[in-house]
């Protein structure tokens, strides 16, 4: 953070907005590009038999999907601490982004280019895109905040503005990765060089406007502010926690645990569905076929849509309006609508390995996935700042974030259960009872949690609350969901 702000407005709010906004949508443009292909590249044939791939086998491409997504949301805690501590925001940004750009240029290395060495430089691109995302992840999102002192009322709304650009560039993404790897006859290497391309535009954009926009915000490491502060004002005694401070911890420990479940089953998206998507899917419309990676935008086109009209439905139920613990209840229970959208897709095949099923049954499934994830998502972050006494705040953040990388390993395990090779109709077996499984524990979930709200409200102790008015309210809604849409995506 920084005290010195850039001067300058557009449309209400610092210039600097603007710019973070067009930076993070190349980034995420260039993020979702490749977790678009990723598994899709694993699992296609290698270059000897006529394919562009690795030749993996669907459980371990799933399996290695799974533990990348979980250290893309572990490293953001060191690279935040980083950042905070020593390297200052921007400069943490400017290598993240450096470090992101140079890992998709290495996933789009042509095999031709290093004979026998393909998976050796394939998991140098991986673990440079995991370190590269750490450090640009966390801080990109806390410059916004800091474009504004404290108590601004634009603030909320900024987030907003900020996570349509997030959506507008994973929108994007899977189009035109889409695209690119159709027009070179499914080379994968062009689609992770295109992600690259993405990602250097977002690089290039921050370089040449970030001092001019922006002034010192973020230059100046947050510690070293900090520091200063409290230096003014004197140490700080510590206090043990009271046991209303306790009880708030344990809402977030059990809400966390409920988390894990839901985003285990929604990261499937990337993993089992991907590729449920690519090989068992109709997706002719007339004599074109339908891209596999366009399916991936569904969500952000969901949420970009319908985002606004779930935030004004809270809203206008008032004191109706259902408290976290149901939002996450009925967030859970959508998402086991969705999977038995799935379950139609495996039953319209019949067991039959020639057979495809209908697009619609996808486009269903990821519609109530992201209605899910707009009732659950979004409260999951306000939730730890509302509960997480100020000292442990961070502590909490991290605990939570943890929470969301134990999901995605775990989503990446489940999916893995389809099994490695057998018949085509041993797939689709598989794939109907992960698709069951998943469905019936997140409904079961969503039940039990649902009876539990009452105590964990209890243990809430006064922290949830509305608005006196139906138009703050509103913008505050929104804007949560912005804010959380930024830090997860």
């Amino acid at each position: 953070m920084s005290e010195v702000k850039a001067p300058g407005t557009m449309l209400g709010h610092p210039k600097g907005l603007f710019l973070l906004f067009t930076t993070e949508l190349w980034e995420r443009f260039s993020y979702y590009a490749m977790r678009a292909i990723l598994v899709l590249y694993l699992v296609d044939k290698v270059q000897s038999e006529g394919g562009h791939g690795l030749g993996w086998s669907q459980a371990d491409a799933i399996s290695l999907y799974g533990t990348f997504t979980g250290l893309v949301y572990l490293t953001p805690l060191i690279g935040g601490w980083l950042a905070d501590s020593y390297l200052g925001q921007r400069k943490a940004i400017y290598i993240g982004g450096a470090l992101m750009a140079a890992g998709q240029f290495l996933l789009g290395t042509p095999h031709a280019w290093i004979p026998g060495m393909e998976i050796e430089v394939f998991y140098l691109g991986l673990g440079t895109l995991i370190l590269g995302n750490g450090l640009f992840k966390p801080n990109i999102s806390t410059m916004v905040g800091d474009l504004y002192p404290e108590g601004d009322h634009r603030r909320d709304g900024a987030f907003t503005i900020f996570y349509m650009g997030i959506n507008v560039g994973a929108f994007l993404s899977g189009i035109v990765v889409g695209s690119v790897v159709a027009a070179y006859d499914g080379n994968f290497q062009a689609g992770f060089v295109c992600a690259g391309i993405g990602m250097i535009a977002s690089l290039i954009i921050q370089y040449l406007f970030a001092q001019k926009l922006l002034g010192d915000i973020g230059t100046v490491p947050a510690a070293k502010l900090e520091a200063t502060k409290n230096a003014a004002k004197g140490e700080v005694r510590k206090e043990p926690l009271t046991k209303i401070e306790r009880d708030r911890i344990k809402v977030i420990m059990v809400m966390g645990l409920f988390t894990i479940i839901f985003w285990a089953g929604f990261e499937q998206a990337g993993g089992l569905m991907n590729l449920f998507t690519n090989d068992f899917t109709d997706r002719m419309i007339g004599g074109w076929e339908v891209p596999t990676t366009w399916f991936q935008s569904l969500n952000a086109m969901f949420i970009v849509i319908f985002a606004p009209v779930i935030a004004s439905i809270w809203v206008r139920l008032g004191k109706n309006e259902p408290n976290s613990p149901v939002k996450f209840a009925l967030g859970l229970v959508l998402l086991g609508i969705g999977f038995l959208f799935m379950i139609g897709a495996v039953l319209e095949m019949g067991g039959d390995a020639s057979a495809k099923s209908s697009m619609w049954w996808l486009v269903g499934a990821y519609f109530f996935h992201t209605m899910g994830e707009l009732c659950l998502s979004p409260i999951g972050l306000s939730m730890v700042t509302k509960l997480a006494p100020l000292r442990i705040a961070s502590l909490m953040m991290g605990a939570w974030f943890l929470f969301i990388a134990i999901a995605n390993k775990v989503g990446g395990l489940v999916g893995s259960l389809i099994g490695h090779g057998g018949s085509v109709e041993d797939q689709l077996a598989n794939a109907m009872s992960i698709f069951a499984g998943i469905a019936i524990t997140a409904a079961i979930s969503g039940v039990i949690l649902y009876f539990m709200a009452d105590k964990l409200v209890d243990w809430m102790h006064g922290a949830e609350g509305h608005n006196d008015t139906e138009e703050a309210a509103l913008t505050e809604e929104i804007g949560v969901t912005g804010e959380h849409e930024a830090i997860k995506r």
